[in-house]
């Protein structure tokens, strides 16, 4: 059962998050009202009301989040971490000085829930891996600018 933990980020997570190995699942809603999911592994926390994201500009989650701006995230990982991050997203750079066909959104936090369950545990998240040098060196920079971002904004 879903229990709702308000609207900062609990210690856990954060530290999933700057561990900068989690997938999260982001959904959104096009403009005709089709749910959309994406796998996302460029998050970071920007304290702890508020995710930093790096999608490309041209991916349907993102056209979604900038249309419909309210987002669901959810988080699975080892240690039985499951939570769900009902967010508002604005793009805060378009785009991103590492790549020009990645932009920058920042998700401020509505509402938190923790979605573990009694019946069973998370055991691990979803892991990866990088398929090549470059998408290691692209993947690092990213998250680098997330960083800066993060206390900079």
């Amino acid at each position: 059962m879903a229990k709702h933990v308000g609207v900062k980020l609990p210690e856990e997570l954060i530290g999933l998050l700057k561990n900068e190995k989690v997938v999260g699942i982001l959904a959104t809603f096009s403009e005709r009202g089709l749910p959309h999911t994406t796998p996302i592994q460029c998050f970071y926390p920007k304290g702890d009301e508020s995710l930093l994201i790096s999608i490309h500009k041209e991916h349907a989650g993102y056209h979604n989040m900038v249309w419909q701006k309210k987002v669901m995230i959810c988080f699975l990982g080892e240690n039985n971490l499951a939570y769900s991050i009902l967010g508002r997203a604005g793009v805060v750079r378009a785009p991103s000085e590492v790549h020009p066909l990645m932009n920058i959104v920042r998700i401020d936090i509505i509402d938190i829930k923790c979605d573990r369950s009694i019946l069973t545990r998370v055991e691990s998240g979803v892991t990866w891996s990088f398929t090549s040098a470059e998408a290691e060196e692209l993947v690092q920079a990213l998250f680098a600018e997330l960083r800066g971002l993060s206390k900079s904004l």
